[in-house]
């Protein structure tokens, strides 16, 4: 069960940092422009912070687990990132948009969850 742990983990970790990154680091307009159109309801600081959570849920996915230190802050930061795909949801369905990609990833998340806490 810990290598599909591990496994969830690092996929959801590379998805979660890059797109966390991408909010951080590129302007509003600019993700706007490449088809997240949701960002023009939001203002830059709630982009930022959304990427923010995303980028540090990536780095408590793996960190602790890795580290062996407080192991249990990976599945906690896989429910805090369950957390934002449940608000991400709420905004798609808001906006009338598509929400299959927040859902899929809630799902894989809470996965990570519940295998994170059966693993300690």
């Amino acid at each position: 069960m810990i290598i599909a742990l591990w496994i969830v983990n690092a996929i959801l970790a590379v998805l979660f940092l890059t797109a966390g990154a991408m909010k951080v680091v590129r302007t509003k307009s600019a993700l706007a422009d490449s088809g997240m159109a949701w960002t023009t309801d939001a203002s830059v600081g709630q982009v930022k912070t959304i990427g923010a959570l995303e980028v540090v849920g990536a780095l408590g996915l793996i960190l602790p687990r890795a580290t062996d230190i407080a192991p249990v802050l990976s599945p906690l930061a896989a429910v805090g990132l369950s957390l934002t795909m449940v608000g991400a949801i709420a905004l798609h369905v808001r906006r009338n948009e598509s929400f299959l990609a927040p859902a899929g990833l809630l799902v894989v998340t809470v996965a990570s969850a519940v295998l994170g806490f059966a693993t300690l």
